[in-house]
């Protein structure tokens, strides 16, 4: 291996003009280690000639090995005899000879029990063909006599059936056959060509080749008897097969449910089902339709029944009356009213809604009733209606006037008499009884309707507690410590203990800030207390202030401030004991804070005088949804009970609960003024359990899902109509509860108002001029958050605490290991251009693309000798940026992300970590578990930030004479740079900083530079860090 080299070249592969040589290798081999002691390594590409531009490595991994002498063939020592060592030489030639005469006896032996053998097979074939003929004799034969026996029964059809399919298996098995035989002629072509060829050339390797090809024609031609003595067998196993398709089916859809069950052993889900889907739903305002309030929707018809009364119906009880009620029939559905007691001319003013969809029948059956306790209820007359005869009633046209009709009777139920007064017409949605009808797809509960709520007015109140006088303190021997406690409702305050040291006249001049809601019917109790000993207080005294004498200001001006008596506690009439020194005001110049920051759907002030004008308008379709999960269980099976809630600025929208339907449509239309672009609409599924609420004692409506929409990114006018999926984080991680279809439109009523909306400050003045800080803000927001549960939920019907809290994000604050996750990836991605352009910056400075390092040395001595291009190219630069973004600009609107979320790829025991109450619920194993995982965590960024105050510190020691050698250095440095700089043109300077940073690899080592490790070796504080 001394002696010898390896020479390694390396080619361009695509079709170029130039030169595709790109450089070679030489390895000596006396550097080459033997086989098990190799390593990879890097050599440089060398170049052809001098003026050649060849560069980069090629890594290599070369070894060698000594090959083992092949053993000797078993047979050719058996033939072989011991002979002397003199007398080997000279039989060498005669033993090849003989070797040479064998070779050919033996291929001669072989070509004769081949041929033998391909004689026997033929017979087989023979003679299975010629039984397969009998056998199709035998079928042909019976089969006419099935045929005889088919005329004389009544099942012909069936039987032609199966003789037409019979007939083309037959055929497909004859057409087999031919393909069979026309593959066998086609390798009987191929041999002889072959055959040819080994006498022409007489080689022994196209003889081994022969016998590969035999050896399989012999598989083939076993497979063919194989198949031939299975074809009977084929028919009874496709029949089987057909029968267990339903078990295999019903089998995978339980693996899937087991795989949907343990997503820690399944891979995760597939990214299109958490994708926004484009849906064409036929709207009401689209297809050439008349535009209508409802243009957003899917037309849903109605049949409308208004039941106002009766009069004059029979007598049915002893006391000389009846107790009357009205039931109504359509098809599957039936539904009665109240029943009126002892009344002969009842009223009952009730509207029902049945959907076309139910009707079933072609009749709509009226019917009235008495209530009897005892018995069988009485009969007191119908009425019927055709269905195809009822009226179609399309707003805006007047309401339809009720008819009197009269009760008819039936067969065996006795005479009526009496009247009855109707309305039935036809009708959609847009029907102004939709909202207060009885709908059949509700159940007929009144908690089921859709209803619109309003948020409660909130406002922040400001005390300021400026100062007490002749408080009646107790005999002490130290400086008192007194502070004021204010309260309202749940709300505690406390101020710093005062800042004087006088006994009886202390001063705070402090601010407290609580949250109020309209109407104002509560009172501020305001405490003076005394710290007597670590964690015991005295009251000194107290007083309470009425909401309704509190003074509203709408900007910053000053609010006269007023004094109010103490009174000690625990005294009769309420024994004098000091006075307080406030000023009250409700600040109606902020907007309270009720949703977390980056989801708001509303940034206007509290007061109404300092309202903008409205910007345009948001309306939203509620369509319904699609493949939602069963969330209970209802006679021993799944069902659901899904209704939306949608939430923009202080309105609040509920539509009516579906029963029992995994793809309800719902089909309603809600309008909103938008006064910021800047804002998010948020609409919720959930499922309704108020139903069980009195069985099961108040269990809370389930959470399926929630969609956000940011406005500014909807363009105007237009109708987006998606299929949003309805994702929710489990224990078990991110599932796809089902979809819900939304059709918006964001319509503009001018378009320079929207523009300039962007120019204006988030939040009203006052946050700006009294800004609020962020531990107060946190506060005052969870405060908001539970009033307007509080109060929602005393509405009728109730929108529930969980609705509210979910729709409002209120655990968005806490802690969550994957949330840190994905900010810190969001992190990542928003520097990952600054990282793109460093890595550009060394690609041209490490000259890998001299063109472009060329273009870039250009550029920058342009852009030296003519500094005013430097902006108006920046800005050039981004707006042909943006302008070819334009072509890729997204078509939806946003949607809830489980990747940028860190959905898919988080452990079960953060989620467990996550969903941990506060205080924690989990044992002190699995707790310090997490602690050590925080406090590793805690490490890593400690190191972070130790670093960067260490790079820091060393820019100071530049100049503070620790290490005084250094300093010294770099003041000379500085001298002759500041002399260098006096002398030598500002452009040259740059222009030769410029190129000595650009210059060629060549003219640059790979160590640090002077620069860098002058700066490493200066101290910092962290070796003074215990």
């Amino acid at each position: 291996m001394t002696q010898e080299s390896v020479e390694l070249n390396v080619y361009n592969d695509k079709h170029l003009k130039r030169n595709k040589f790109l450089g070679r290798v030489c390895i000596n081999g006396s550097s080459i280690p033997k086989k098990g002691e190799e390593q990879l390594k890097f050599f440089r590409l060398e170049k052809k000639g001098f003026f050649a531009s060849i560069k980069g490595e090629l890594g290599v991994k070369v070894y060698y090995y000594d090959e083992e002498p092949k053993p000797a063939e078993p047979e050719r020592k058996a033939e072989e005899k011991p002979a002397d060592a003199s007398s080997s030489t000279a039989e060498k030639p005669q033993e090849a000879v003989e070797k040479q005469e064998e070779k050919k006896d033996e291929v001669k032996q072989e070509a004769k029990e081949e041929q033998k053998e391909e004689k026997k097979e033929e017979e087989k074939k023979g003679e299975e063909k010629k039984e397969e003929k009998k056998e199709e004799e035998k079928k042909q034969e019976e089969k006419k006599e099935e045929k005889s026996e088919e005329a004389k029964t009544e099942k012909k059809e069936d039987k032609k059936k199966e003789k037409s399919n019979e007939k083309k298996e037959k055929k497909q098995e004859e057409k087999k056959d031919d393909k069979k035989e026309e593959k066998k002629e086609e390798k009987k072509e191929e041999k002889e060509e072959k055959q040819k060829q080994e006498k022409k050339n007489g080689k022994e390797e196209k003889k081994e080749e022969k016998k590969e090809d035999k050896k399989e024609e012999k598989k083939e031609k076993k497979k063919e008897t194989a198949q031939a003595v299975g074809k009977k067998d084929d028919k009874k196993k496709e029949e089987k097969k057909e029968e267990r398709k339903d078990e295999v089916k019903s089998a995978k859809e339980e693996t899937k449910v087991r795989h949907i069950q343990m997503p820690t052993h399944v891979p995760g889900p597939d990214p299109a089902d958490y994708s926004l889907k484009d849906t064409n739903p036929p709207l009401g305002g689209m297809h050439g339709e008349k535009i209508c309030t409802y243009d957003l929707v899917e037309k849903m018809q109605y049949f409308y029944v208004r039941v106002v009364k009766a009069k004059g119906l029979a007598v049915k009880d002893v006391t000389g009356s009846s107790d009357p009620y009205v039931k109504l029939i359509l098809g599957s559905k039936s539904i009665q009213t109240p029943t009126v007691l002892r009344s002969l001319n009842p009223e009952w003013n009730l509207v029902f809604a049945f959907g076309k969809e139910v009707t079933h029948g072609p009749v709509l059956k009226v019917t009235v009733w008495d209530q009897d306790l005892a018995k069988k209820d009485d009969f007191l007359g119908a009425v019927w209606f055709d269905l195809q005869e009822i009226p179609v009633r399309v707003p805006p046209d007047s309401p339809l006037a009720p008819q009197w009709y009269r009760l008819e009777e039936i067969r065996g139920q006795g005479k009526v008499q009496g009247d009855i007064m109707l309305s039935v017409w036809m009708g959609t949605q847009a029907d102004e009884a939709f909202s207060e009808a009885w709908i059949s797809d509700t159940g007929g509960y009144a908690h089921n309707r859709s209803k619109v709520y309003l948020s409660p007015r909130l406002w922040y109140l400001r005390v300021t507690v400026i100062e007490a006088q002749d408080l009646h303190l107790g005999e002490r021997f130290r400086y008192p410590e007194v502070t004021v406690r204010a309260q309202l409702r749940y709300q505690v305050m406390r101020t710093k203990v005062a800042r004087n040291k006088t006994a009886a006249s202390p001063y705070w001049n402090e601010d407290l800030l609580f949250v109020a809601g309209e109407p104002f019917d509560e009172q501020v109790l305001i405490t003076v207390e005394e710290k007597v000993s670590p964690g015991k207080d005295e009251v000194i005294g107290h007083t309470k202030v009425n909401l309704v004498t509190v003074e509203k200001r709408y900007d910053h001006r000053q609010v006269p401030s007023r004094w109010f008596d103490l009174e000690k506690s625990g005294t009769e009439n309420g024994r004098f004991s000091g006075r307080v020194h406030l000023r009250l005001c409700f600040d109606g110049g902020y907007h309270v804070i009720d949703e977390a920051a980056y989801m708001s759907s509303d940034h206007r002030p509290t007061a109404k005088q300092l309202w903008k004008k409205s910007l345009g308008v948001l309306e939203i379709g509620i369509l319904g949804a699609q493949s939602l999960l069963p969330m209970k269980t209802k006679d021993g099976r799944g069902s659901i009970d899904a209704y939306c809630v949608a939430k923009y600025g202080q309105k609040w929208v509920r539509t009516r609960t579906v029963m029992d339907s995994f793809q309800p449509r719902w089909n309603e239309q809600y309008t909103w003024e938008v006064y910021d672009p800047c804002t998010v609409l948020t609409v919720g599924v959930f499922d309704n359990s108020h139903m069980q609420q009195t069985q099961k004692g108040g269990s809370k409506d389930i959470c399926i899902g929630k969609v956000r929409i940011r406005l500014s990114t909807l363009e105007a006018f237009r109708v987006y109509t998606n299929s949003y999926p309805l994702l929710v984080l489990h224990p078990s991680g991110a599932k796809r509860m089902g979809e819900l279809e939304l059709a918006v439109r964001f319509s503009v009523s001018s378009t320079f108002s929207v523009l300039h909306a962007y120019t204006q400050p988030l939040l009203p003045k006052m946050h700006y001029l009294y800004p609020l800080s962020i531990p107060q803000q946190d506060y005052l927001r969870q405060v908001a958050m539970r009033m307007v549960a509080e109060r929602l939920a005393r509405s009728e019907p109730p929108l529930k605490h969980e609705v509210v809290r979910f729709m409002l994000d209120t655990n968005s604050s806490f802690w969550s290991l994957r949330r840190t996750k994905a900010n810190w990836y969001r992190i990542t991605s928003i520097l990952s251009p600054i990282h793109a352009a460093a890595r550009w910056l060394d690609d041209v400075r490490q000259w890998r693309q001299p063109v472009t390092s060329m273009l870039v040395h250009v550029l920058f001595l342009i852009l030296v000798w003519f500094p005013e291009l430097i902006l108006p190219t920046v800005f050039l630069y981004m707006f042909l940026i943006g302008a070819w973004h334009h072509r890729f600009r997204p078509r939806s609107p946003s949607h809830m992300d489980a990747r940028l979320s860190h959905a898919n790829a988080v452990s079960p025991d953060e989620l467990d970590e996550e969903f941990d109450t506060v205080p924690s619920s989990k044992p002190p194993e699995v707790i310090k578990i997490r602690y050590e995982r925080l406090r590793a965590l805690a490490g890593k960024i400690q190191s972070v930030l130790g670093d960067l105050a260490s790079q820091g510190e060393r820019v100071h020691a530049l100049l503070s004479w620790r290490d005084p050698r250094a300093t010294t250095m770099f003041i000379i440095f500085c001298l002759a740079v500041a002399g260098f700089l006096y002398v030598v043109p500002l452009r040259v300077t740059i222009v030769l900083a410029g190129l000595y940073f650009l210059r060629h690899p060549r003219f640059r080592s790979r160590h640090p530079s002077v620069a860098l490790s002058f700066f490493r070796r200066l101290p910092s504080l962290a070796d003074r860090i215990l």
